[in-house]
């Protein structure tokens, strides 16, 4: 699978613009982890970029990923990919992170919204403009962002052997590199 053909895959399933920003997110933050690690930032990438395809269609924690991980399967997309979405919703699906990109998709997918969120009450709204101070303050605050599961970013990033400050930081680092927009 290439990054055009998982985009479009993105394109067909996924309408909310928002949804597709934080696709592109996660995509951006699995690249910048991927090189750390010693693996492929195109294969980490597009666990990122199709790991809530389905959202849409199926948007229960109960459907989501069950139901979408056939049609990823259909189309191509190989199995460690699939292994990686399947374990983002590891309380449903029964696969538990194990591998450094499983515990990279599960650590990823929430920050990300968490820095999204912290840019978007910044005057600038500018990613650029965001410091890992700022996003530890909001993330004290539980009601601040309060979708974010914290304890699943924990999770991926003691699986990764991580502080918190630093995995917060290595997104914040891809996000502003990859100029991903907030706003």
């Amino acid at each position: 699978m290439d990054r055009p053909t998982a985009w479009n895959i993105v394109c067909e399933f996924v309408k909310d613009p928002g949804l597709r920003r934080h696709m592109l997110c996660v995509e951006s933050a699995m690249r910048g982890y991927a090189p750390k690690l010693g693996q492929d930032p195109d294969v980490w990438g597009l666990a990122g970029l199709l790991h809530d395809f389905d959202w849409e269609i199926h948007p229960t924690l109960e459907a989501h990923v069950v139901k979408g991980v056939p049609i990823l399967r259909e189309r191509g997309v190989g199995e460690d990919i699939l292994t990686a979405i399947l374990a983002h919703n590891h309380k449903v699906t029964g696969v538990n992170p194990s591998r450094p990109m499983d515990f990279a998709l599960l650590a990823c997918d929430e920050v990300t919204g968490l820095i999204i969120a912290t840019a978007l009450v910044r005057p600038s709204k500018d990613i650029r403009d965001v410091e890992v101070k700022s996003i530890k303050k909001k993330w004290k605050a539980k009601e601040f962002a309060a979708g974010v599961h914290r304890d699943e970013v924990y999770a991926g990033a003691e699986g990764l052997g991580l502080e918190l400050d630093d995995h917060i930081r290595n997104v914040v680092s891809a996000l502003q590199e990859a100029e991903v927009a907030a706003a």
